[in-house]
């Protein structure tokens, strides 16, 4: 079972890769519309470069104008993995990144802060241990038995 999710594990890694770094899922999304442009002009023979990359631009934003579209099989399963691909991993990848960038809880503890804190605390505790054992306190969560009452 593991090895046959393996490769699911493989994408998802990609991409989360992708939607963490905005240069690489410009880049992806560039590629994407060239490669999809370039197999288009293969598919459609009677279709200049520009107007493949055009019918990849406007097939890739979903906007779908109608002036240039595939007459071919290929032309058309090309168009729908493209239109796929955009609207069910690439555009939720970009707002995914962008949202994150716009929720940034400003007031959290960097991992610096935090480690400083938690030595704080540990120089507090051991100054209190230190003075309950000056004055025969114990505190309830500790091992050592119960002190004497006191008169006071």
């Amino acid at each position: 079972m593991r090895l046959l999710l393996l490769p699911l594990r493989q994408i998802y890694r990609g991409l989360v890769w992708l939607a963490n770094s905005p240069r690489t899922l410009i880049l992806s999304y560039a590629l994407l519309i060239l490669v999809c442009a370039a197999l288009y002009r293969v598919f459609e023979a009677e279709v200049s470069f520009g107007d493949a990359l055009w019918w990849a631009v406007v097939t890739a934003s979903t906007v779908g104008y109608g002036d240039i579209s595939p007459e071919t099989v290929p032309g058309r399963v090309m168009a729908a993995l493209l239109i796929s691909v955009m609207v069910l991993i690439v555009v939720p990848l970009i707002t995914a990144h962008f949202a994150s960038k716009l929720i940034v809880d400003t007031d959290a503890f960097k991992h610096e802060e935090q480690e400083e804190l938690k030595d704080n605390l540990r120089r507090v505790r051991q100054l209190l241990e230190e003075l309950a054992a000056r004055e025969g306190i114990t505190s309830p969560g500790s091992a050592a038995p119960p002190s004497a009452r006191s008169d006071r």
